[in-house]
């Protein structure tokens, strides 16, 4: 089964590869080259599909859109080791692909751990973003002193810390046709949300050759590489996005992330889970036009 851009409907959008920070990207890539750059990232154990309603309403809006599949996601390279799945390292990706694009600077929107990718970014390379969005993962500060202090976040994060372990991890996930990755995309969304035709087209992409340990290997160099980025505040404008029913992270999270933006705004959505863009497409569509507008 296909995992490119051929999912898309929008016919202006083109698979194309990106060499970035040593390793080649696939990212879906849509509108005029010459209009306002905005990046949507994915979390895991999505790929750039998870964004497939948002570009073509950003395109008919006027920005040109990419949608990279992160390092050791479907389409683009999985590097070997667990050193390369560094936070700073998935940022430093997404400055190179806006350079790569003859920009300085862009929107950038990320959910789940493209949300993480995207904080990092804001504030390890604070001149590289123009506007940020956040869906559903708090800013990194907030979220290393719940996981220390609250229990029931930490109750939560209990698949963080199984991910650590060795092979078994991998096992887990695999069995049974990825019954685990398909159960975390099904149980916390309202019925009907990710059909059955979606979670092929998952599967497809979770059997690629490196895949698998390769997004595991996110949540382990996050346990063991912990070199926070040279600032906590985020100057650009911020927009959180935040499902209140998530099911692995604590809503008092997202107010309290708005207290390390500048200029923050928080947008939520209390009968949804934690899948956001694929639950209320729509509603997410229009808060980003809005957010983006400068």
């Amino acid at each position: 089964m296909h995992t490119d851009v051929s999912l898309l409907t929008d016919s202006s959008a083109e698979s194309t590869y990106y060499d970035v920070n040593g390793v080649r990207l696939h990212a879906v890539a849509a509108g005029d080259e010459g209009d306002p750059l905005v990046v949507l990232l994915h979390g895991f154990p999505d790929f750039f599909y998870c964004w497939r309603e948002q570009i073509e309403p950003l395109v008919d809006a006027g920005y040109r859109v990419v949608v990279p599949d992160q390092r050791g996601y479907n389409l683009s390279e999985k590097p070997d080791g667990i050193r390369a799945y560094r936070k700073s390292e998935l940022a430093r990706d997404i400055v190179e692909l806006v350079h790569s694009e003859g920009r300085d600077s862009a929107h950038v929107i990320g959910h789940d751990w493209g949300a993480a990718v995207a904080w990092e970014l804001a504030l390890r390379y604070p001149s590289t973003v123009d506007r940020l969005g956040i869906v559903n993962v708090p800013h990194p500060k907030v979220l290393r002193h719940h996981v220390l202090t609250n229990p029931a976040q930490l109750t939560n994060s209990w698949y963080v810390f199984f991910f650590q372990l060795p092979r078994l991890p991998e096992w887990a996930c695999e069995r049974r046709n990825f019954e685990f990755f398909e159960r975390s995309l099904r149980a916390n969304a309202s019925s009907g949300t990710f059909t059955d035709e979606d979670i092929a087209r998952y599967r497809a992409a979770w059997r690629r050759p490196g895949a698998l340990t390769a997004t595991i290997n996110w949540y382990r160099a996050a346990a063991r590489h912990t070199a926070s980025p040279p600032r906590d505040l985020v100057a650009a404008p911020t927009l959180v996005v935040w499902g209140e029913q998530d099911f692995a992270l604590e809503p008092e999270m997202a107010p309290e992330s708005l207290a390390y933006c500048e200029d923050g705004r928080l947008e939520r959505f209390p009968e949804t889970g934690h899948w956001v863009p694929h639950e209320e497409p729509e509603a997410v569509t229009a808060l980003l036009l809005e957010h983006l507008v400068e």
